[in-house]
């Protein structure tokens, strides 16, 4: 009767737990890392914050123009508005007034 001696190796019992490190660590980069993960989550609330605050510029600008252009319908046209821009847009004015060039803000 033949018998075989048998070595007990201690590779087999690494084998499953390396594969669940392997898998928790591919999960884990991909939860910080990956397209709804954590990182993204802070990088769209910055994203958000920065466009939040271009919408609300660009609504004031909005009520702005609004304003402005009420003051031109007609039965409410108000002189003064109207030879402003026309002076404004024809680079013009009267020989006997006083010009007063100011920088245009930075926008």
């Amino acid at each position: 009767m033949w018998t075989r001696q048998h070595k007990q190796r201690n590779t087999g019992r690494l084998i499953i737990p390396s594969l669940c490190v392997a898998f928790l660590a591919y999960f884990g980069f991909h939860a910080y890392h990956g397209e709804f993960g954590i990182y993204s989550k802070y990088r769209l609330e910055a994203q958000t914050v920065d466009l939040q605050g271009k919408l609300d510029a660009v609504k004031a600008r909005r009520v702005d123009l609004e304003r402005r252009v009420q003051l031109m319908h007609e039965g409410t046209l108000e002189k003064d508005m109207l030879d402003e821009q026309s002076r404004k847009a024809l680079n013009l004015s009267n020989a006997d007034e006083i010009t007063i060039m100011l920088p245009s803000p930075a926008r």
